[in-house]
């Protein structure tokens, strides 16, 4: 599943060929979307916005389409006209006079009134988006001692999206690692010193994913190869996600995999002590 850094970049992308630009066309195959033509078509849109694992477009109509990738959903911009070689079922298309932003997959997908957009029930659950401007290693300290957060296993917390919007699996085993902490831990039984730097890390690591296009690893330890598309893009963008039995690329140790909470983590046993 695409985590937040993914998904911000495909707003961003989005926000690019759409925002300012008015809707010439628009081709809707969702059941939610049947007859909304008149709020879409010779509209603006006004703004894309991400929250957490979701995407809204809000439009000049006073409506805002509300749509999640879940696991295989995926937007693609195109200049327009140009289509996408793909088998994937084409959900909706918007088209401006220049571009396209086409959404395959996806089904989580409803139309609501711009101004009762926060009802939506998934955007009611969320916590704080980490990479919205105003998040910062306070927001995530704050979160890390609170009563209803701070008892909990570090492996389970860091999917939880009432605690933090847009963290995921590959995030998860990510910013544990770097911030030297065991996932089996709870955020109660670190030192201060030791919880402001799993904060500090919780954003630093999915900031510079999103920088990088998913590679977690700083420049000085990613191998000069690395490119998607490549055999082991996966191992070499990492620390130790996708790694299970290689050396830790601090100390050497090998890396250990579990699955928790039905997600496969991994970590370093020397690097993140029990």
């Amino acid at each position: 599943m695409p985590e937040g850094p993914e998904i911000k970049r495909s707003a961003d992308a989005i926000a690019q060929v759409l925002e300012g630009h008015i809707i010439e066309s628009a081709e809707l195959h969702h059941d939610a979307l049947a007859g909304l033509e008149y709020a879409i078509v010779r509209q603006t849109v006004d703004r894309i916005e991400c929250r957490g694992k979701a995407l809204l477009t809000h439009f000049s109509s006073g409506k805002t389409m509300y749509s999640h990738n879940q696991l295989y959903g995926l937007w693609r911009v195109t200049p327009r006209g140009k289509l996408v070689a793909t088998n994937r079922a084409l959900r909706i298309a918007l088209h401006t006079a220049k571009s396209s932003a086409l959404l395959y997959s996806a089904t989580d997908i409803s139309f609501w009134d711009t101004s009762e957009i926060e009802q939506h029930p998934f955007l009611q659950r969320l916590g704080p988006d980490l990479l919205a401007a105003d998040t910062k290693t306070d927001t995530v300290l704050a979160l890390l001692e609170r009563a209803d957060f701070n008892n909990r296993q570090l492996a389970s917390l860091y999917l939880d999206q009432g605690f933090i919007a847009g963290n995921g699996n590959y995030l998860r085993s990510e910013i544990l690692f770097f911030a030297g902490v065991n996932p089996r831990l709870k955020p109660r039984e670190l030192t201060p010193p030791a919880r402001k730097k799993l904060a500090e890390n919780t954003l630093s690591i999915s900031q510079r994913s999103y920088r990088t296009g998913g590679i977690t690893l700083p420049a000085s330890m990613t191998p000069k190869d690395t490119k998607s598309g490549r055999r082991y893009y996966e191992r070499d963008r990492f620390a130790v996600f996708a790694r299970d039995g290689k050396p830790c690329r601090i100390c050497r140790t090998p890396i250990k995999k579990a699955v928790v909470t039905s997600r496969r983590i991994y970590w370093c046993p020397k690097c993140q002590p029990a």
